[in-house]
C-alpha cells in the first residue's frame, strides 16, 4: 500500500476506527498531520494556524478543553481562553484555567475536524501542527462551548485550500544532552546571579549548553539527579498531601501549565493518569528515563521542580511548588521533593 496517497490513508482509517490517529499514523510511517490532511474534504478543513489569528477568536468560545502533549506525556485542561498575549517570538494566554506559551514560528498547519454523530471520538476540534507534522495543540469542545462561535470562527479562519496532501520537513534528530564541563564553573557562578527562572535557557544557550546538559555538570545544591519514579512518587504525594502545584508540558510550538491542586491518580499499565474533572495528565512512566531535582534562585526566593527526561534527553514534565500573587505554596512541594528517592548511580 502506498501510504503516502490520500486514498490509500483513508482506507486505513476506516479499517482502524479504533486506533488512536498518532498511533495509526506511526504505524504508516506518516505523521499525525499527514494522517488528517488526508480527511479534508471529509471530516477536516484547513484554517489559519497562526496563533495572532487563531487565539482572539479561542478566547470568545467559552468552556473548552485545550490539550498539549509530547511524546511521553498529554496535558488536557478544561477552562476558557483568555488574556491573550501576543508575540512574533514567544506570545500568551493567561487565564486561570488555561494556561500557555506558544512559540508562533511552530504554528504551521491549522484544521477544524468535524465528524458525524457517533463516529468513535470527539466530533469537532481544531487541531495545530508544526512544519514536521507534529502535533502543536489541539482544542476541543465541552458542554458549555458556544458552537455557534465556534462554527463563525471556522468559517473566519478557512483557508479555502482542499488538498488532501501535506508536504512535511523531516523531523530534526534529539538533541541529547548538551554539556560544556570546562564551563561548569562559569556555569555556577551565573546560576547563583539568577533572579527569575525564565534567566535559566538564555544562561545555557550562551554557554553552548541545553538544559540536560547543565544539570549534569552542575552539581548540588543547582540540580540533584532522581531515581525516574521519583517523578510518580511526587505525583502521588502531591495528591494525598493536596499540595497545590504548577505542572508544565510542552512540545517546541507550546508549553500548557496546570495550577492547583491534583486529586484522583489512576494508574494503567505503564501510564499514571490525574483524572480530575477539570484536569487530566497521562504520563508514560516507563519513558522516564532521568529525573532531577532543580533548585533556580528567584526574586521570591529558591524555585524548586521535579523534572523528568526520556531516553533521548527530551523534556517530559516539570512540576514545582504553585506560587501565586498572594499565596506562596512551595513550601509543601519542597517539603515533598526533598524527600523523593536519589537516583543510585549519578548520570
Amino acid at each position: 500500500m502506498n501510504v503516502l496517497d490520500p486514498s490509500a490513508i483513508r482506507a486505513a482509517l476506516q479499517d482502524s476506527p479504533d486506533v488512536r490517529p498518532r498511533d495509526l499514523a506511526a504505524s504508516l510511517g506518516l505523521s499525525e498531520g499527514q494522517l488528517v490532511a488526508a480527511t479534508v474534504g471529509q471530516t477536516a478543513e484547513r484554517i489559519d494556524a497562526q496563533p495572532d489569528q487563531l487565539m482572539p477568536k479561542l478566547c470568545g468560545l467559552g468552556d473548552v478543553m485545550a490539550l498539549t502533549r509530547n511524546e511521553s506525556a498529554v496535558h488536557e485542561r478544561t477552562g476558557s481562553y483568555d488574556e491573550w498575549h501576543p508575540g512574533s517570538h514567544a506570545a500568551m494566554i493567561l487565564g486561570p484555567e488555561i494556561d500557555l506559551r506558544i512559540f508562533p514560528q511552530h504554528w504551521v498547519h491549522g484544521f477544524a475536524i468535524r465528524r458525524p454523530a457517533g463516529d468513535n471520538g470527539p466530533t469537532r476540534s481544531i487541531q495545530v501542527f508544526d512544519a514536521t507534522g507534529l502535533a502543536v495543540h489541539k482544542v476541543y469542545p465541552r458542554a458549555g462551548t458556544d458552537l455557534e462561535a465556534w462554527d463563525r470562527m471556522i468559517d473566519a479562519l478557512s483557508l479555502g485550500d482542499v488538498s488532501d496532501r501535506l508536504d512535511v520537513a523531516p523531523a530534526p534528530a534529539p538533541e541529547g544532552a548538551r554539556s560544556q564541563p570546562a564551563k561548569a564553573d562559569a556555569l555556577r557562578e551565573e546560576w547563583r546571579r539568577m533572579t527569575d527562572t525564565h534567566q535559566f535557557l538564555r544562561l545555557v544557550s550562551k554557554l553552548k549548553m541545553n538544559r540536560l546538559g547543565a544539570y549534569r555538570i552542575a552539581g548540588s545544591p543547582f540540580a540533584r539527579p532522581l531515581a525516574p519514579d521519583a517523578v510518580n512518587s511526587a505525583l502521588v504525594q502531591v495528591a494525598e498531601a493536596g499540595a497545590p502545584i504548577m505542572l508544565f508540558v510542552g512540545n517546541q510550538g507550546c508549553i500548557q501549565i496546570h495550577s492547583g491542586t491534583i486529586e484522583t491518580l489512576k494508574p494503567m499499565g505503564p501510564w499514571q493518569n490525574v483524572l480530575d474533572p477539570r484536569f487530566n495528565l497521562h504520563l508514560r512512566k516507563d519513558r522516564i528515563a532521568e529525573a532531577w531535582l532543580v533548585q533556580k534562585p528567584t526574586k521570591r526566593g529558591m524555585a524548586l521542580s521535579v523534572e523528568a527526561f526520556d531516553g533521548d534527553g527530551e523534556l517530559i514534565l516539570q512540576v514545582f511548588g504553585l506560587r501565586k500573587s498572594d499565596a506562596d505554596y512551595s513550601a509543601a512541594f519542597a517539603n515533598i521533593a526533598e524527600t523523593l528517592p536519589i537516583a543510585e548511580v549519578a548520570v
